[in-house]
């Protein structure tokens, strides 16, 4: 195949789901499917990694962002004689000038569940460009089945043109030694005490606000003294969560420890006790699964995309009843061997996952969608 895919998200998107997505499956791609062709438009530096025999890199620039989706790539595809175009990002911006095959990844649709958490320049730009996005494309990539039936229930398409292929966790994400990242933690981090941990942002979807007031609830009913560890770049939503703690009384139980280095995350999952991911909303939900993979024991929420994720590797809950939270929280820090028990299942649930695996799945969509 002829394959060309927008890869500027990488380095636009540097650091999110959606940058890491374009840059794994595009590695694996490129490095383990040699009998394709790769044209890849990106934007930056750092593309070594891709530049092989079967690839060609087009620089593009951001400032001439218009010129170049309606005029320079639909031009440059069809005179590449490209099979199949690609476009990670949701499809956003899209042109219609393009004659070739054309497939997107939708990743969810929150500005059509939750626009209130949504930006509202992206919101109004999401709205009006996917419709034609759903449209025009001649297949659609998404990453559980719960956001495939998503797009169903917004967009009456023929299923058939959709494709889920789940995402996967980095092999950073791995089982390492517990008692060296307790001390690496205590030491750069302050944190010297057995913690639960969340990360994964504060988007009011993520329900911390809930799991804080979970924790409240049992701090004093666990066996050891825990932290409740919240990681996450301090913003104006995570000056509400520390209020909350303060009118809780439980500022000294609680440490936000703000912006962390990617390389140190696999650290904090590593040095936890438990993962606690309550979010009421995901198309996918990649944190829980990271944290299975170091062979952390999850608590998680049993809506939306999660339960496809975490299967029987953690214990599901309800993200609105506090109670459950709480509950599953303490039931799991005061049984040691349940707690190890967690961690197996966590395990093995999250070898189910791989880069590896999505990238292969995605060329095979490829080959269905060329012959649709």
């Amino acid at each position: 195949m002829r394959i060309a895919i927008d890869a500027r998200g990488v380095n636009w998107y540097n650091g999110t789901g959606i940058g890491t997505y374009t840059d794994k499956i595009l590695k694996h791609m490129v490095e383990e499917h040699t009998e394709n062709y790769y044209h890849i438009y990106w934007s930056g530096d750092n593309y070594n990694q891709i530049d092989k025999s079967n690839t060609k890199i087009l620089m593009t620039s951001k400032k001439h962002h218009k010129f170049f989706e309606d005029f320079y790539i639909p031009t440059n595809l069809k005179k590449e004689n490209i099979d199949i175009y690609h476009v990670p990002q949701n499809g956003i911006d899209i042109s219609e000038n393009i004659t070739c095959k054309k497939v997107v990844t939708v990743h969810d649709l929150i500005p059509y569940i939750l626009p209130e958490t949504v930006g509202r320049g992206y919101l109004n730009k999401f709205l009006k460009e996917m419709p034609n996005i759903i449209e025009m494309s001649d297949g659609i990539i998404t990453v559980s089945e719960y956001s495939k039936n998503d797009i169903l229930k917004f967009f009456p398409i023929d299923d058939n043109k959709i494709f889920v292929i789940p995402l996967a966790a980095d092999t950073k994400y791995k089982v390492m030694n517990n008692i060296k990242c307790r001390e690496f933690v205590s030491k750069k981090y302050n944190i010297n005490k057995p913690f639960i941990l969340y990360l994964g942002g504060f988007s009011p979807r993520k329900n911390v606000k809930s799991l804080i007031k979970a924790f409240s609830k049992i701090y004093r009913n666990l066996t050891e003294q825990y932290n409740l560890v919240v990681v996450g770049k301090l913003c104006d939503e995570s000056d509400i969560l520390k209020k909350l703690c303060s009118e809780l009384n439980i500022n000294d139980f609680v440490k936000f420890v703000g912006f962390v280095p990617e390389d140190d995350l696999p650290i904090f999952y590593n040095a936890c006790d438990l993962f606690v991911y309550p979010s009421t909303y995901e198309g996918f939900g990649l944190p829980p699964l990271e944290a299975m993979s170091c062979g952390c024991a999850v608590v998680s929420s049993n809506i939306s995309s999660i339960p496809e994720v975490i299967g029987d590797g953690g214990m599901l809950v309800d993200p609105f009843d506090l109670d459950s939270i709480a509950k599953s929280i303490q039931v799991l820090l005061n049984n040691n061997n349940l707690l190890i028990e967690m961690k197996t299942k966590a395990l093995k649930q999250s070898s189910k996952f791989s880069w590896k695996k999505t990238a292969e799945k995605t060329l095979k969509a490829y080959e269905n969608i060329l012959i649709m």
